[in-house]
């Protein structure tokens, strides 16, 4: 009866099976269980230094010359993961505010760490997308990708609707699907937990059943601070409690232990939301008059170069912590971003680590990263899940709004993945003096530049914007035009040198429709 709810709920979709679970660099060098050497740790880490010791790479190392690929086969990499999706302007019942949504990924870990995820949701209004950057392997961004949407439309539904649901999944009648899914095929779901996921998710719809009062509902906003909050707490309890299933109980705990950040959109009618957990970020393309387009940030990042986020670290802990709490720009010297799922390790006390750690699997025994205590580690929990919410009344001029994992900051400037998107989506081009970065230049440089641009502007080899805005991220030289021998060379990096000048790059570019947003 259970499993007949679980297969209605849960579409599941078959496709590709995870890697091991991969360390973070920045932490540990010995990985016994990592499918490729891990990084040394006098190697470059920051963008800036990645960038550096790439272009030094480039010019000194004869090998990449034997790896040159050519322009198709530079699309055929940019264009694996590529997705598309166009929205009816009516649906029979509603107009929509979204035209449509592009979205894309690239890989530089091996599996990618970075997962996607899109749906619209069947039983009350709106579109959900969300970018979830892992660490620590992929298994916590993949489980956060299957599972949060359906926390969030449980959370959303009224409280008869939760009465029909619970209803019909104790008197085994069909059920009608919460989710209407927007997946690439490479956008793998476990079937091998979907039981386990489901049965998680009805033990909080029945809290919410317990909890709600008939004509009363919560407000976005509300909604999804409590599904991010929920689901991290299932995500730790799952781990704590185990299951029978050998396989299960080591995937809960891999889940646990590594980690990943989230961030999400709403969107119904005029209403856009945007629930921010990590460093990955929310930026909206806005049409000026002069038909340019600027950029309009919905999320802060959680990490040391917020202010806020240090302060409300330091104020949750003992002043004799002040100083470690952040170091060097890490979560007890070690975590980036300083809010995200999974990580236990920052969130249990040592002896429920340790006695997790002692009754789980022996697979579990080999990862370094499962053994690991943070220095400094007193007063747990160190890091949240809790989300920071964003709304925003959508205006004719807001054109669309782009999602991606901190892969995508590191390479453009906000400013600049606006233009490039809107340049795209337009077809019209700003023409901007041609920068030179300092550099000097002769007129026939200048010519070949100006002449570059035109070619530029004149090529229509992408009709995915997000696949358009990964060429630029990746390929562009320093006057800001996209490089073929940089893109081939980037792109042809072997697999254990590619995290080493970037980050996996996940984009969700969601296209609004000015008509229908002034019109209501």
């Amino acid at each position: 009866m259970i499993m007949a709810a679980t297969s209605q709920v849960f579409r599941v979709i078959h496709g590709r099976r995870f890697g091991r679970i991969l360390v973070p660099a920045m932490t540990f060098q010995n990985c016994s269980q990592s499918p490729h050497p891990c990084i040394n740790a006098t190697q470059p880490h920051s963008f800036e230094q990645r960038r550096q010791h790439q272009v030094r790479g480039y010019r000194t190392s004869p090998a990449w010359h034997t790896y040159y690929l050519t322009p198709p086969q530079v699309n055929s990499i940019l264009k694996a993961n590529e997705y598309s999706f166009k929205v009816p302007e009516f649906d029979g019942k509603h107009l929509s505010s979204v035209m449509g949504f592009d979205s894309n990924q690239l890989p530089a870990n091996v599996p990618i760490e970075d997962r996607r995820s899109a749906a619209t949701c069947l039983q009350t209004h709106g579109m959900l997308y969300g970018v979830f950057d892992g660490h620590a392997g992929c298994a916590c961004a993949q489980a956060v990708s299957e599972r949060l949407f359906y926390y969030i439309a449980v959370t959303l539904l009224p409280h008869e609707k939760l009465v029909e649901l619970e209803n019909a999944v104790e008197s085994g009648r069909p059920i009608h699907p919460i989710l209407q899914w927007h997946k690439h095929p490479n956008d793998y779901f476990s079937k091998e937990a979907s039981r386990l996921y489901f049965s998680s998710l009805r033990t909080y719809w029945q809290e919410l059943l317990d909890l709600s009062v008939p004509g009363e509902q919560l407000s976005v906003a509300e909604a999804l601070v409590s599904a991010f909050k929920r689901l991290d707490n299932d995500i730790s309890l799952e781990a704590q409690v185990g299951d029978p299933n050998a396989f299960l109980h080591y995937w809960v705990l891999r889940v646990a232990f590594s980690g990943a950040t989230a961030c999400v959109a709403h969107i119904d009618g005029n209403e856009l939301h945007v629930a921010n957990t990590g460093d990955s970020r929310a930026v909206l393309g806005v049409q000026e008059p002069d038909g340019s387009f600027s950029a309009l940030t919905l999320s802060n990042d959680h990490n040391a170069q917020n202010e806020s986020e240090v302060k409300r670290l330091q104020s949750e802990h003992p002043l004799s912590e002040s100083k470690t709490v952040v170091k060097q720009d890490r979560l007890l010297g070690l975590l980036m971003p300083f809010r995200a799922f999974g990580d236990v390790k920052f969130k249990w006390s040592i002896e429920l680590q340790r006695c997790v750690l002692e009754s789980g699997p022996d697979q579990l025994h080999e990862n370094e990263h499962a053994k690991f205590i943070p220095p400094n580690y007193h007063t747990p929990p160190y890091l949240t899940a809790e989300p920071e919410v964003t709304r925003h009344r959508l205006r004719p001029q807001d054109r669309f709004l782009v999602l991606g994992s901190d892969g995508l900051w590191e390479t453009l400037h906000r400013q600049e993945v606006v233009r490039i998107v809107g340049e795209h989506l337009t077809g019209v081009h700003q023409q901007q003096p041609v920068s030179v970065g300092g550099y000097k230049v002769t007129l026939g440089q200048m010519q070949g530049l100006l002449k570059e641009r035109k070619a530029r502007i004149s090529s229509t080899e992408d009709q995915n914007a997000a696949t358009h805005l990964i060429r630029h991220a990746v390929g562009n030289n320093e006057f800001g035009m996209v490089d073929h021998e940089r893109l081939s060379k980037t792109l042809s990096l072997p697999e254990e040198l590619a995290r080493m000048y970037r980050d996996d790059i996940t984009i969700i570019i969601v296209q609004f429709n000015p008509h229908v947003i002034g019109g209501q």
